[in-house]
């Protein structure tokens, strides 16, 4: 039985000693280099650019204390000031899931969705830091204003506008929204499934792009924190079930999961690639395609309180994890591999082994030069990483 890297592990792979030891495979889909067809791209993996992530001990979401750990560990990377001033800055939260029930009797906020209480913060540090508007955007899945979806869900929509000096704005980029035509946003090395993405003109029409998620396994994907929330960036609209339609209230599982269903007329095409219809396949190069056409400028992920084994309520095998943990860096690809460490996972597995129960969107991103997920070349600042290793228990072969 495959088996998570544990504590003494990690810290002896810390101290440089032999390494990991050998996991096994989970027979759950082809790796890139079985897969008949794959196209081959030159392996930029050793010259991926490297940055900095930080990482900071945070006992709880109090609102206090949570702005304190966040200007600490943005603080640890440079600050923001520079990043943000008199720019307009664009927030992706992670609200996955079409219902948001409870989770072991919390909120989803508090499980495995992204807090008021950090977005709060968050909009608070942008605005100290001189951003001129602040918009937090999602794709949702109610036609109805974000802030209606919000409050009811027991967000307190007036404190986080507050927070940013009332210069916050919500929007949902399930479709078109306010712009006159969607943004093309290309993928650098061509794509692994699809060469480009049609995205709701807010991701072009922003100064910075700041991603938001929480620390957790994913179903399908491994891991979802920086790279796999841009993942809701794709409009519905276009790549939903019910697509194309403007009012589309339905996730994407036919077409980026099943591969089953085909984009609209005049929306990139996917490619030729050859790969098998496995969503342990298809989600973390789509995600993969998804970041490198869209990347953020800035990636927080908030593991204070979470969920092990998945994503959200709806995987079988889940159980309530508490790291108290803060991490920041901006680069995606850094910042995700020191969270998989965190987790107690290798973020250089092969794919097919834990926490990838497919294809590692971490090492396909290293490959063609948009991250290294190699933990050597990876500066971690603030808490030491052996000190905040928190393993997470395997992951259950449920399908998100």
């Amino acid at each position: 039985m495959p088996s998570g890297i544990t504590r003494r592990e990690m810290l002896k792979r810390l101290v440089g000693a032999a390494g990991l030891l050998a996991q096994g495979r989970l027979p759950l889909a082809l790796s890139s280099e079985s897969a008949p067809g794959a196209r081959k791209l030159p392996d930029k993996s050793e010259t991926a650019p490297s940055s900095p992530v930080a990482m900071q001990r945070c006992e709880s979401f109090e609102p206090q204390l949570f702005r304190r750990k966040l200007d600490a560990v943005l603080d640890l990377i440079g600050g923001v000031q520079k990043l943000v001033r008199n720019k307009t800055v664009t927030v992706k939260v992670n609200l996955t899931g079409m219902s948001w029930e409870p989770c072991f009797g919390l909120p989803a906020y508090e499980t495995y969705q992204t807090h008021p209480s950090t977005v709060a913060a968050l909009c608070a540090a942008l605005h100290d830091a001189g951003a001129k508007r602040i918009v937090i955007v999602e794709n949702y899945y109610w036609d109805r204003p974000p802030e209606k979806t919000l409050s009811d869900s027991g967000w307190d929509v007036a404190a986080i506008k507050s927070a940013g000096g009332h210069k916050v704005v919500f929007e949902d980029t399930r479709n078109r929204g306010r712009w006159p035509t969607y943004s093309r946003f290309k993928v650098p090395w061509g794509g692994f499934i699809y060469p480009a993405f049609d995205l709701n003109g807010r991701f072009e029409k922003t100064d910075v792009l700041i991603s938001l998620s929480k620390l957790k396994q994913h179903a399908c994907a491994g891991v979802t924190m920086t790279i796999k929330n841009m993942f809701g960036a794709t409009p519905c609209s276009l790549y939903g079930n019910d697509a194309p339609k403007e009012n589309c209230l339905v996730h994407r599982t036919e077409m980026f999961h099943d591969g089953r269903k085909s984009v609209p007329e005049g929306v990139p095409a996917e490619l030729d690639h050859g790969l098998p219809r496995r969503a342990t396949v298809r989600v973390p190069r789509i995600a993969s395609d998804i970041y490198g056409a869209r990347p953020v400028d800035l990636g927080i992920v908030d593991g204070i309180q979470t969920i092990r084994g998945g994503e959200g309520h709806w995987n079988r095998g889940i159980g309530l994890m508490k790291p108290k943990l803060l991490l920041a860096g901006r680069n995606g690809v850094c910042l995700d591999a020191v969270c998989t460490a965190v987790m107690g996972f290798d973020p250089q597995a092969p794919h097919g082994r834990l926490p990838f129960q497919g294809d590692n969107c971490l090492s396909l991103l290293a490959s063609v030069g948009i991250g290294t997920n190699d933990l050597r070349r990876i500066e971690i600042v603030g808490l030491p990483l052996k000190e905040a290793v928190h393993p997470f228990a395997p992951q259950r072969h449920d399908r998100g």
